[in-house]
């Protein structure tokens, strides 16, 4: 059982910061890629960033430039750095492990509100 647990969701005013984390923990033999989605009220969830672990990364376009993804391998948690924020980066953020970038793996976390007021 691989569970995901996610902090740091909130509230914050356009301009502002907030920053992620999301840990895994339970039947975990290798973590190849870790990266967050969002969903907004109306829309598909989204590839907002991942990374694999070597390091290397994908971005959503509009975020590019704004976010920051990175993970600690040997705690086996990802971070997600949002700076700049905008009243349309407003959704619930979930964390994903998967096996390829760009496509989601089969574990998601339990999703956490961001909300960016203008």
């Amino acid at each position: 059982q691989v569970r995901l647990v996610e902090s740091g969701g909130g509230s914050a005013q356009a301009g502002g910061s907030l920053r992620l984390s999301c840990a895994a923990s339970g039947f975990i033999r290798s973590i190849v890629v870790m990266g967050w989605y969002r969903q907004a009220p109306g829309k598909q969830r989204e590839l907002v960033a991942d990374i694999t672990s070597g390091g290397s990364t994908n971005y959503e376009n509009s975020v590019k430039g704004r976010f920051t993804i990175s993970r600690d391998n040997a705690k086996n948690t990802v971070y997600l750095q949002m700076n700049s924020l905008k009243p349309e980066d407003t959704a619930v953020y979930y964390c994903n492990i998967g096996p390829i970038g760009r496509v989601p793996g089969d574990f998601w976390g339990q999703g956490t509100q961001v909300t960016v007021s203008s």
